[in-house]
């Protein structure tokens, strides 16, 4: 509960951080700010989710048996990465929140979604998990973005790579 707050929070802060500067003046007499410049494009975003699904699979050494249950694990991870980045270019339209409340059910909606796709990456990963030995299961929290709790059972950050675009 105390994770699920703080990324709440955070979430409040990210969206609430660009507001507070766009209501910012520049002083009289100061020069215009340069044009933004993407650092980060769409296609840096592909390869990154490209590298890193690769990555997953590969620590996690999959036998001929299990390679068969792969297929769906990924392809729900691709989907969850492009409805978040869909999200994110979304919020980026959508006008200032007026008030701390907007930015409280904005929140609530995004975790609401969130949820949801989540939930679609649990359901493929069931089947390969459960054929997958406790040693190859032992990789796949951290690699994920989860860190170890207490009683080292894995616990949840704000920082899943599966919604990168959102955070």
């Amino acid at each position: 509960m105390k994770h699920a707050l703080m990324a709440a929070l955070m979430t409040v802060l990210v969206i609430a951080g660009p507001t507070a500067q766009a209501q910012t003046a520049p002083p009289a007499g100061a020069p215009p700010e340069p044009p933004a410049v993407e650092l980060y494009s769409a296609a840096d975003a592909q390869a990154v989710l490209d590298a890193r699904i690769l990555a997953l699979k590969t620590v996690i050494t999959l036998n001929p048996e299990q390679q068969k249950l792969w297929p769906p694990v990924e392809a729900a991870i691709r989907e969850v990465a492009k409805l978040s980045a869909a999200r994110q270019a979304e919020r980026a339209k959508a006008p200032p929140p007026a008030n701390f409340v907007d930015i409280l059910d904005r929140v609530a909606d995004a975790e609401a979604v969130r949820a949801r796709d989540l939930k679609t990456v649990t359901q493929a990963l069931k089947p390969l998990v459960a054929s997958l030995t406790p040693e190859q299961q032992r990789r796949i929290p951290a690699f994920l973005g989860l860190r170890e709790g207490a009683g080292g059972l894995p616990q949840p950050t704000a920082e899943i790579w599966l919604f990168e675009e959102e955070n």
